[in-house]
């Protein structure tokens, strides 16, 4: 697992960490990490995989579909460019 060091944090965030942390009645690292994490991960993030099954509801597309786009694609290797 990564570390992180903060330098240069002023007393008064870090006192205003400490106090979050307590608040949450966790450790000031914890509280760290939770706040990090919320940042880079927040719960309302988009998630491709479901952005696309939630499109493809959407439009009304099956297994069917999907099955025929499938069998319609052309599945030969692609030439390479030729630069004479």
């Amino acid at each position: 697992m990564a570390a992180v060091t903060i330098r240069n944090l002023s007393d008064e965030a870090h006192r205003a960490l400490k106090v979050r942390a307590a608040q949450h009645n966790r450790s000031t690292e914890a509280e760290i990490r939770a706040i990090l994490e919320a940042a880079v991960r927040p719960e309302a993030r988009l998630r491709i995989g479901t952005a696309l099954a939630k499109m493809s509801r959407k439009i009304g597309l099956t297994n069917a579909d999907v099955e025929a786009l499938e069998q319609a694609r052309d599945t030969r290797p692609a030439e390479p460019i030729r630069l004479e």
